[in-house]
């Protein structure tokens, strides 16, 4: 222990700290550490530190280092506040007989405050998260010869590990699970059986209870409530409360103001660390499209840490940058996890480091191996033979197939896989191709297309104005778009203004389900849609039949086409597909009237044809039909313009989840939307017109 003779609050690192600097009573934090030290005399030794001026938290010996038998891992402190710490404590160490370790520079890890022994010594629990560093924890295993599990923190109240988390004897656990995330309270409940587990509650944890010193059946600590004190009474400990308020509004209690140096050793168990470390590379314009801080992100929330090896800054804004960062996790689990992830972002391993992907066969026909891994919208890359492939037929949700002499490769789904597939597992040698786009071709375009995004509060006319600008040079240029669209579009009137984009040459394949096309013809054959008169805004006497009157009418004629044919069908979505050779998809479903004999039943079957007439498509627009809309996304690789129309904002946010960049969701009436873009296009056509002349 250190006494509290230059003890103050001088500085915040912490949020017990905000609003006590200078408000700490000296001759009360004098009167409780000498309570708390009196107290632990009776039933331990207690060595002292000589308190030194200019550093007020050296009274907090837990962060002094890490000892186990005569070897001691000095703290490496995060804030430079507590640096000046570090001399006295390894003088301390080293005329006290111990063999210092010291970790490298910049790599922080605060002692005995963020790494708690287990008292029957089988294992180190070790935090990280807020003042140590995960990569801090192989030093332990290997300089202490002891297993560590690393456990992340979450809430900055609870900034070191022992001010939530407390190794009892016995097996024991004082803790406070909202302090860690969901894979280190796993790995406790793995560790610790349940009837040992001790969770206490928030008011508990402010108080700093498992900020404890436990000395066999003694636990002491600032306070307890009477349900905590009996539930260790319980489990056969004596609480001893003395008070520490002065000391917590600094963020410590007894645990923080004493470094145990006798703790258990086991010669029988040795080192184990479960920590995972990988190298990627990432290119491109890293700082401006803010790629580096996104990666970055992707590690830390996921429960990782990262060291940034190298990084080379673009030096014009037309040059791209590099960088090489070193990726560590807690677990080979979460290692992955966070690979896939940044594979998403266009990261790369090293190429020294990985010659090909690992590969494994199909043992079973549609059943594709454990760990194989699961494809994204954008364009990928493996490693076959130390050479890169690219695989074919992009799409999110399936695996990678590779042929047997490596020179192919392409995306499956897990249903059509055969014994004969050799498919990728894990997540070593793949790579995703992202494009690499200038500040200038991001900002200056005057109509680039719109950037991901969603908002009922954004102008329509103004979203409609570059839509249609893009559809215009997408038709000009010989491109497809393809319409997936439910029967919304009908009841809201935009039927006649999407069968004049088909007309005009604006649409090259319709995908949609029973729906569409039945109501589209309703409203042709019979003026209504679900019985509602489309001029009158009415319900007509038996309407509710009329539906069904133009399903039997298709039937009897034996497909939409055959109607056409007959001269039955004369207007419409659907007729103006028959009519332009545009080819058109009706996937059905168990809520399905009649159904038309052009609507697929078969799942898998409408599927393919889905995905067919989405091949080489520019431009997709998603008309008010979350579930078509939602399958015509999953199968839609990167590079695909998408454009999602709905009133529920719900429907568009899902498609912009798939994280393209070329997407856009807009929140209106789609009747309306379909409405103004037949308006923007007739204008572009006057326009052109116009400059022809001229």
């Amino acid at each position: 222990m250190c006494a509290p003779d230059h003890y103050d609050v001088d500085y915040v690192i912490n949020p017990w700290m905000e609003g006590n600097i200078h408000k700490s009573s000296r001759d009360r934090a004098v009167e409780q550490w000498h309570g708390l030290h009196d107290l632990i005399k009776q039933h331990a030794i207690v060595d002292l530190v000589t308190p030194q001026k200019g550093v007020p938290d050296m009274v907090f010996t837990a962060n002094a280092g890490l000892v186990l038998g005569d070897t001691a891992v000095l703290s490496r402190f995060y804030h430079k506040e507590r640096q000046g710490e570090e001399p006295f404590f390894k003088e301390w160490f080293e005329n006290n007989g111990f063999t210092v370790y010291e970790l490298p520079p910049e790599l922080p890890f605060e002692g005995a405050g963020d790494a708690l022994f287990d008292r029957e010594g089988r294992w180190l629990w070790a935090g990280y998260g807020f003042r140590s560093e995960l990569d801090s924890h192989p030093y332990l295993a290997k300089w202490l010869d002891v297993e560590v599990l690393s456990l992340r923190l979450m809430d900055e109240r609870f900034y070191h590990l022992d001010t939530c988390f407390c190794p009892l004897s016995n097996g024991y656990l004082l803790y406070y699970p909202p302090a860690f995330d969901a894979y280190s309270n796993r790995l406790i409940e793995m560790r610790v059986p349940a009837e040992k587990r001790i969770a206490i509650a928030e008011p508990d944890a402010v108080n700093f209870a498992c900020n404890a010193v436990n000395l066999d059946h003694i636990v002491i600590m600032n306070k307890a409530s009477a349900e905590l004190k009996q539930r260790l009474a319980d489990a056969g400990f004596t609480v001893l409360e003395t008070p520490l308020t002065e000391f917590l509004k600094a963020g410590g209690a007894a645990k923080c103001l004493t470094l145990r140096v006798t703790e258990p050793v086991r010669v029988e168990l040795h080192a184990v660390a479960t920590i995972e470390s990988r190298v990627v590379q990432l290119e491109g314009h890293l700082l401006d499209s803010g790629l580096i801080n996104r990666a970055l992100d992707v590690i830390v929330e996921a429960g990782g840490s990262f060291q940034v090896l190298n990084f080379s800054l673009g030096t014009q804004r037309q040059s791209t940058s590099s960088a090489e960062v070193k990726v560590s996790a807690p677990s080979h689990d979460l290692m992955e996890t966070i690979m896939s992830q940044l594979i998403d972002l266009g990261a790369l391993p090293r190429p020294t480091e990985v010659c090909d992907a690992e590969l494994e066969a199909v043992v079973q026909d549609g059943v594709a191996p454990d760990d194989f891994y699961v494809t994204t919208i954008y364009p990928t890359e493996v490693r076959v033979n130390c050479e890169w492939v690219r695989v074919d037929r992009q799409r999110m949700d399936g695996a990678i197939a590779v042929s047997a002499d490596g020179k192919s490769a392409q995306c499956k789904l897990l249903r059509d896989l055969t014994t004969d597939d050799r498919v990728v597992v894990g997540v070593e040698g793949i790579r995703t191709i992202r494009k690499t786009s200038t500040r200038d071709q991001r900002n200056t375009q005057e109509f680039s297309f719109m950037g991901a995004g969603v908002s009922s509060e954004r102008r329509v006319e103004l979203v409609v104005e570059q839509i249609a600008w893009e559809l215009r040079q997408i038709r000009d240029q010989g491109g497809r778009v393809v319409v997936t669209a439910g029967p919304v579009v009908i009841h809201t009137g935009g039927g006649e203004h999407l069968a004049k984009l088909i007309r005009e040459g604006y649409v090259q394949a319709l995908l949609g389900g029973n729906a569409i096309a039945v109501h589209d013809m309703e409203q042709s054959l019979l003026g209504t849609s679900l019985g509602v008169d489309m001029k009158r805004g009415v319900s007509v006497r038996g309407g509710h039949r009329h539906h069904l009157k133009v399903i039997n009418t298709v039937r009897r004629y034996g497909s939409i086409a055959k109607t056409v044919e007959a001269g039955v069908l004369k207007s419409g979505i659907l007729y103006e597909c028959v009519r332009n050779d545009i080819p058109f998809s009706l996937a059905g479903s168990i809520r399905d009237d009649g159904p038309l004999p052009d609507t697929k039943m078969d799942l898998i079957e409408a599927q393919q044809d889905y995905a067919r007439l989405i091949e080489g498509a520019d431009m997709i627009l998603m008309l008010s039909s979350m579930l078509h809309s939602i399958g015509v996304g999953n199968m839609t690789p990167s590079g695909v313009k998408m454009v999602c129309v709905d009133i529920n904002p719900a429907v568009v946010t899902k498609l912009s989840d798939r994280g393209s960049v070329e997407s856009v969701g807009v929140v209106t009436d789609v009747g309306l939307f379909l409405s103004l873009l037949v308006q923007q296009l007739e204008k572009l056509t006057s326009a052109y017109r116009l400059a022809e002349k001229v």
